[in-house]
């Protein structure tokens, strides 16, 4: 969010998901759709099926690498690298889009002058990807009429996520692929409501519709609306938090549909926090590993017991409806905050979700048309700036970015925060599996757990032979902060030198050997690199 919101004012998918079919060029860097995201992977099939070329750039041989025209096969961690070469082929071979640049953005020279230094040569050199196969996915991508790119944490989770980004940013901007049907820049959120939780303020520095606490007309209004004064300096972020828990400074901790303790990374580290406070609340629906460290649960209602919203990854608005009545003592959310707030002294009385949908649209420019019946049948795509509009398919039509004109932002390589060495050779990088999706959920649903029960740890055949490491046997995975254990996976889905891990099991938490780095701006931990050694175990 915070790579596009410079590049582009705005930090949300460009297009829609209904375009994807129609692609001609699918670049897709960081992301596994058909595990990750496979409503939007079936989308990326039927654009191949009706002869979409497809450019994948992964670490790992997955689904989509294996369907891919052009496989780029980056070392983990080298992306910025990767798209300054595609930048300096492109602009080397005139494929960019002149008219474009001169009308529609800023900067250009900047970047330009920083993508020189990256030829073919240099950037097989750092990222593993032979320059032959460099120079076929920047002519793919740059030479189509309609280009999309696609991308979710494997660009993010990185020390350099807000660089990568923006890097993609200026790949698209190089070429004109920004304000059109079928193109564009496309984050694929993590979970169902990410979008939506940001567009509400759940971040440390904006209030709903990412207004900026530190504007004091934006301040002024919230607080007419709210009748209390409303901070003038962000808040924590996540790395922030847990580290003021263990210095004693953060006391108490109100944690909503969230598990740190299986899914933040360095999670020794978190749970030393968790331990120190003096005051924890969990709410959720199970009691997750957090939860039981949780000096008070709160029972919450999942979706199918309430009513509300969610504004999915391609920023459409969808209505939830309660189809059970809550199951024991659980409440929906906004009740709960509701009843909390209350006892604190501040009345907050809504007569449902939708009144609580019409305080947002009052307060909130780009859901300023929003209503429930005109959410009824498909939902609205923000910005919807006013009643009668149909809200935005695309974004920055025609070049008209949000913030005016776009910003060629210039970005240079940097290696991650920790690379192998002699005494960890090996380079860890994380992710998902299709069955568990996220975290330690999975283990209420029986069929799900029967399909994968257990984690595994993908070793190239080479470093098994290497290690002695049959398939199926346990191996012991270590890094700095810590050791687990899980079964072997030979496999030459991935290269030499790496092993991946997914995060979804209590008996393997695998983030708490994953590293504390985290990004510079966001502070998005580095969960996609970190040094470890295999052993047999």
């Amino acid at each position: 969010m915070a790579g596009l919101a410079t590049s582009f004012g705005s930090g949300a998918m460009t297009n829609s998901i209904g375009e994807i079919p129609d692609n001609q060029v699918m670049f897709v860097i960081g992301a596994n759709p058909p595990e990750a995201h496979p409503v939007i992977g079936a989308k990326m099939r039927q654009a191949l099926a009706k002869g979409a070329r497809l450019i994948v750039a992964d670490p790992r041989k997955t689904e989509l690498a294996a369907a891919a025209h052009v496989w780029l096969r980056l070392k983990p961690g080298t992306d910025v690298a990767l798209i300054n070469g595609l930048l300096h082929i492109i602009i080397k071979n005139g494929w960019h889009d002149d008219a474009f640049i001169a009308k529609c953005t800023t900067g250009f020279a900047a970047v330009a002058a920083v993508a020189e230094r990256y030829t073919p040569d240099v950037v097989e050199n750092i990222t593993g990807v032979p320059a032959l196969l460099l120079y076929e996915a920047a002519k793919l991508y740059a030479t189509a009429e309609r280009a999309a790119i696609f991308y979710t944490l494997g660009i993010t989770e990185h020390t350099c996520g807000t660089d990568n980004v923006m890097s993609l940013a200026n790949l698209a901007m190089l070429t004109g692929n920004v304000g059109k049907p079928a193109a564009g820049v496309n984050p694929l959120r993590g979970q169902n409501n990410v979008q939506g939780a940001c567009d509400m303020g759940a971040l440390p520095n904006v209030l709903p519709g990412y207004q900026q606490v530190k504007w004091p007309d934006i301040r002024q209004k919230f607080a007419a609306a709210w009748g209390a004064p409303v901070p003038d300096k962000p808040g924590l972020t996540l790395p922030d938090m847990f580290d003021a828990a263990v210095r004693g400074d953060l006391k108490a901790m109100f944690v909503m549909g969230e598990d740190p303790v299986l899914s933040d990374a360095n999670a020794r580290h978190v749970r030393k926090g968790l331990e120190n406070l003096d005051f924890l609340v969990v709410q959720n629906l199970f009691l997750t590993e957090t939860a039981k460290l949780a000096d008070v649960v709160l029972p919450a209602a999942s979706f199918a017991e309430k009513e509300g919203t969610f504004t999915n990854t391609e920023r459409r608005i969808q209505r939830v409806r309660q189809a059970i009545e809550p199951v024991g003592g659980s409440r929906p959310d906004w009740v709960i905050i509701c009843g909390l707030a209350a006892r604190f002294g501040y009345p907050m009385d809504y007569a449902g979700p939708e009144e609580i949908m019409a305080e947002i649209a009052a307060l909130t420019p780009s859901y300023a048309g929003v209503t429930y019946p005109r959410l009824e049948e498909n939902g609205l795509q923000w910005p919807v700036p006013a009643a009668g509009h149909p809200g935005t398919k695309y974004l920055h039509e025609n070049g008209q970015f949000t913030c005016g004109l776009g910003y060629f932002q210039p970005v240079d390589y940097a290696p991650p925060a920790e690379v192998p060495d002699a005494d960890y050779p090996f380079l860890l990088t994380t992710g998902r599996i299709l069955y568990h999706y996220n975290v330690s959920t999975h283990r209420h649903a029986k069929h799900l757990t029967a399909h994968r029960s257990e984690e595994r740890v993908m070793v190239h055949p080479a470093d098994a032979d290497a290690l002695g490491l049959a398939d199926g046997a346990p191996a012991k995975v270590s890094s700095r902060r810590g050791s687990v254990t899980a079964k072997a996976q030979v496999t030459d889905a991935v290269p030499p030198g790496v092993v991946w891990m997914s995060f979804h099991f209590p008996a393997t938490p695998t983030n708490e050997i994953t590293s504390g780095a985290y990004d510079k701006v966001t502070k998005t931990y580095e969960y996609k690199v970190c040094a470890v050694k295999v052993e047999t175990a």
